[in-house]
């Protein structure tokens, strides 16, 4: 049995770390994702430099990061909000 900060959800295929889950990207529905990745670019405070990018190629970076693994899609239900964590801030997380 894994320890109470970090268990398997017994249903869906996601990791519960105290009051996170990481969330496979290949499990949301491509529309959701799109909405997901494009609501996170265009958070307010988000600096991509001195060169203006448009927001598809924003997101399409974002893409190729979750497809390389090196970020991940985090949930935290108790302040009902959805991250992008880099794959290294991962380390210690069951699944990750």
């Amino acid at each position: 049995m894994a320890s109470d900060a970090i268990r398997r959800h017994p249903i869906l295929p996601l990791t519960i770390t105290q009051t996170r889950m990481i969330i496979p990207y290949q499990q949301i529905p491509e529309e959701t994702l799109t909405a997901l990745l494009e609501e996170f670019v265009t958070r307010e405070g988000t600096d991509y430099g001195e060169v203006e990018t448009s927001l598809a190629d924003k997101v399409a970076g974002l893409r190729r990061q979750l497809k390389h693994g090196d970020i991940a899609i985090v949930f935290d239900p108790a302040m009902e909000t959805t991250s992008l964590v880099p794959a290294r801030d991962l380390q210690g997380f069951e699944g990750a």
